[in-house]
């Protein structure tokens, strides 16, 4: 048995049925189509970073998978004031694996490498606009304080609406799960990749 950490790393042959319609759903999803900005299998199919061990425990890796796949592709906001809150919770929470995987997503969405290094050190970046601006402050709040403040919330319930507010909520409650997968179960980098927080903190190994 290979290990992906402190996971077992299953590859497509060793999966079990339930196992397998998680892997299917991961890999002939829209995850997989499209540009590849990260590397979601390895040489041999195994899946790389949170998503192996949602074959690993394929009764809640389905329905988590499912959760990432809408907050990716089917809530309210913009390409780019979803990529602003996942790097804002990648850099407050010095997550290594998703960093990675969505610097690129946020390029190709048009944020600027010098907005990318704003948020990346904890700066409010001149290149956002003010829906953006929000996302950023709400999710540096939810990641730093567990709350934000009763005016963040009148303003998402304004500029957001009370859908967006929720999902926004649940995108960083679902990012910040991924994140501790990582970091529980000490899940590298995939092979040739540098760690973008080394020495910050563990930040999912």
């Amino acid at each position: 048995m290979v290990n992906h950490g402190e996971l077992p790393w299953l590859a497509p042959s060793e999966l079990g049925p339930d196992a397998s319609a998680v892997y299917h759903s991961i890999t002939g999803g829209p995850r997989a189509a499209g540009p590849q900005h990260f590397r979601l299998l390895n040489s041999d199919g195994r899946l790389e970073g949170p998503f192996n061990a949602m074959v690993v425990a394929p009764s809640i890796g389905g329905p988590l998978q499912e959760l990432g796949s809408a907050i990716r592709y089917r809530t309210l906001f913009t390409d780019r004031a979803r990529e602003v809150a996942i790097l804002t919770l990648a850099a407050e929470s010095a997550s290594d694996f998703e960093w990675y995987a969505h610097e690129p997503i946020a390029r190709a969405c048009g944020i600027s490498d010098a907005d990318i290094r704003d948020i990346r050190q904890g700066k409010e970046p001149a290149g956002l606009d003010q829906t953006e601006l929000l996302i950023l402050r709400v999710t540096r709040s939810l990641v730093t304080e567990r709350d934000v403040t009763p005016l963040l919330a009148e303003q998402c319930q304004t500029v957001l609406g009370p859908a967006g507010f929720v999902e926004l909520v649940v995108l960083v409650g679902y990012y910040q799960t991924l994140d501790l997968t990582l970091r529980v179960f000490q899940t590298p980098l995939p092979e040739g990749v540098d760690r973008p927080f080394k020495g910050v903190g563990s930040g999912g190994h």
